[in-house]
């Protein structure tokens, strides 16, 4: 077995395999920061609403959430290299076409085609750390490996605020397109050949009807929320797209339960460390999602910081994320993980409840901002390790895979819900009230958290 290979490497190759899987996730990372500075620079070349702002972000991160799942099960029964190196190729001709957009529904593709090929990194990485560490040092690696993200976007902002500034907002893709040769390079060069080995009829069995049924669930839901762009009827309104949705959810329940080999395996579920955290994972990720769409657009419309004081604004967020995120990866290794995420939630709790009572001076309100990121950092590595900590090590890529798309679904219905809810509280109210009304909303869903964390084992 693979994972009987990776536990037999050396320490030293183990810290080689940490780096090879970093530079993927630095890729993906970068182009996601300077995305996030670019955002009121396209809304204003397209001239779009902030729904629709929503939409180009959602481009990316609903084929990522909804390819997931697919990496996941492959990685079980063919090359996790493989599939690495196919994703950073997809990614790379996806950043290729963004690039060259010259209208919105090239935009939108490119950034499909981004978030297919990005979709199988998490996960992968995931399950290959799960597989090689040992159990003592599983936290402390996924700290590290984890920390590479926000160490990426403190890099990211600047460079996007410089390319939006001088150069425009399509440069911000060339850099991604340079960033995945490099991944590309190392991971082909230096992560070692992953094959596992194949059941007979592996391809033939896998659950395919199984992807179609969840992929169309989410999409469809995704839809609903945020219908107007797509079939012109208000959010939540459509009938159709929620007709749509719950045959799609109930169909994927019912033929997961009678499926030989299920893309989602529901008896992972029964772990209940597992269930719990790819909740509270999804409810983290739904506040990093939105305040990744929420906190550019703020300090543009309430304070009028330009693209570079926003890229200077992302990197300093980024690095008070990264502050916690390696502390919250050591901690996890001990007695205090459960700990650490009720802090976390709590403190993010505060920070954004702050933000949603009152205009505050833009120092004020920055300074929030960072604290919500320090209590954020606490809990990704924790998260991480307390999923991963009770599954069978025959079922790690797969249920790397669920974890990921819970939370990665979290971050596409954070983005989705805030561009709505702006939209929406903005036609009814001042743009600053419509801001702190949705600030609210996020702060509610990290209260929700707080209980979930509260639940799990210790």
């Amino acid at each position: 077995m693979a994972s009987e290979k990776l536990q037999a490497t050396s320490e030293w190759s183990l810290h080689g395999l940490l780096i090879g899987l970093m530079i993927p996730i630095g890729m993906t990372t970068l182009n996601m920061s300077m995305f996030g500075v670019a955002l009121p620079a396209i809304r204003d070349s397209f001239g779009i609403a902030p729904d629709v702002v929503a939409w180009i972000s959602t481009a990316y991160s609903l084929p990522f959430v909804v390819f997931m799942p697919l990496y996941g099960k492959l990685g079980d029964g063919l090359g996790k290299d493989k599939l690495f190196l196919g994703g950073i190729a997809l990614f790379s001709l996806g950043s290729l076409l963004c690039f060259f957009a010259n209208g919105l529904n090239l935009l939108l593709a490119g950034r499909v085609l981004q978030g297919i090929g990005t979709a199988g990194i998490n996960p992968l990485c995931l399950a290959i750390i799960a597989d090689a560490f040992p159990a003592d040092q599983q936290g402390k690696a996924m700290g590290t490996w984890s920390s590479v993200g926000p160490g990426a976007s403190m890099l990211g902002p600047l460079l996007g605020g410089f390319a939006v500034d001088y150069l425009g907002w399509n440069y911000i893709f060339l850099m991604s397109i340079v960033a995945a040769i490099i991944a590309f390079y190392f991971v082909n060069r230096h992560i070692p050949s992953l094959q596992e080995k194949r059941p007979p009829g592996f391809l033939r069995e896998f659950d395919w009807l199984g992807v179609l049924l969840l992929g169309g669930f989410l999409i469809f839901l995704i839809f609903y929320l945020s219908s107007r762009a797509l079939t012109g009827v208000e959010p939540l309104r459509d009938w159709r797209l929620l007709a749509a949705t719950i045959f799609c959810g109930v169909a994927f329940w019912q033929w997961e339960k009678r499926a030989k080999t299920p893309i989602v395996n529901l008896q992972l579920y029964a772990i209940k460390n597992f269930g719990t955290s790819s909740f509270a994972g999804g409810l983290r990720m739904f506040v990093m999602g939105s305040m990744g769409f929420l906190k550019v657009l703020y300090l543009a419309d309430i304070y009028g910081l330009d693209a570079t004081g926003l890229g200077l604004f992302t990197t300093v967020y980024a690095g008070a994320i990264l502050a916690t995120t390696r502390l919250g990866g050591q901690l996890a290794d001990g007695r205090y993980a459960r700990r650490v995420l009720l802090i976390s939630f709590a403190m993010q709790f505060v920070m954004l409840a702050g933000l949603a009572s009152i205009t505050l001076p833009a120092w004020a309100a920055m300074g929030l901002m960072l604290g919500q990121g320090i209590g954020a950092g606490l809990a990704l590595a924790s998260l991480h390790r307390i999923a991963m900590r009770d599954v069978p090590s025959t079922e790690t890529s797969s249920a790397a895979g669920l974890y990921s798309t819970a939370r990665f679904a979290g971050s596409t219905f954070g983005a989705a819900i805030a561009g709505v809810s702006l939209q929406q509280a903005e036609l009814i109210m001042p743009q600053a009230g419509a801001y702190q009304l949705v600030f609210g909303l996020v702060a509610a869903s990290c209260l929700v958290s707080l209980v979930v964390s509260w639940r799990m084992k210790k």
